[in-house]
Parts: C-alpha cells; structure tokens; sequence
C-alpha cells in the first residue's frame, strides 16, 4: 500500500500562484511514476500532470504547459506541482496518484494510488 497526502491547495486571485505537495509513505517512493489529476465541481477527472520514478521524465496536459511544473523528490516521498499564472477555469480539486511503472502515464487508470485531494479555487 502507498499512502499520498496532498496539502498547499487554497484560495488564490487570478494570476496568482500556488505549490501543492504530495507526501508518500508506505512502500518504496522511487518505485512510482507520480502523476497530478484535477476534478472541477460536474466536470471528469482530468490529467495535469505527470513525472518518471527518476524525475528525468514529465509530461503535462496543453492546458496547463508552460504555467504548471511538476517535480519529485524522492529523498523526501515527495512530489510537488508549482502552479503560476492561476486562472480560474483551474479551480479543482486536485489528486496526486502513483503508479507502479517506468512510464510517464497520462491515463487514471493507469495508476494504483490516489490522495484524497486538495481543494484549489482561482478567484478575485
């Protein structure tokens, strides 16, 4: 079993920013490709982000590319997503899932264990 707790999400105005964290426990953290998920209030679950077992690896969804970066590390369980330039279409909740494979995944399905979420809400 992994266990992942997400924390950092809040309140924040357009334009703004915001670091979120994941921390893992429960089984060997390095073993895991990581991945950031995001649900809006009527709206599936979509992909934001994702990053290797070594953290060489990532991959994001266009909608956050060039705003949003994800980063590991591992001598903390740890991995992170910086958010800049926060608009409010990315209020969501947001997930962190890991997953048991040397591939950077984009699909939920893919991935074993998930956080319960933290709440990000973009507004002025």
């Amino acid at each position: 079993q992994v266990q992942l707790v997400e924390s950092g999400g809040g309140l924040v105005q357009p334009g703004g920013s915001l670091r979120l964290s994941c921390a893992a426990s429960g089984r060997t953290f390095s073993d895991y490709a990581m991945g950031w998920f995001r649900q809006a209030p009527g709206k599936e679950r979509e992909f934001v982000a994702a990053i290797s077992r070594s953290g060489g690896s990532t991959n994001y969804a266009n909608s956050v590319l060039g705003r949003f970066t994800i980063s590991r590390g591992n001598a903390k369980n740890t991995v992170y997503l910086q958010m800049n330039s926060l608009d409010p279409e990315d209020t969501a909740v947001y997930s962190c899932a890991a997953a048991n494979t040397r591939f950077v995944v984009g699909s939920p399905t893919a991935y074993d264990y998930w956080g319960q979420g933290t709440q990000v809400t973009v507004s002025s």
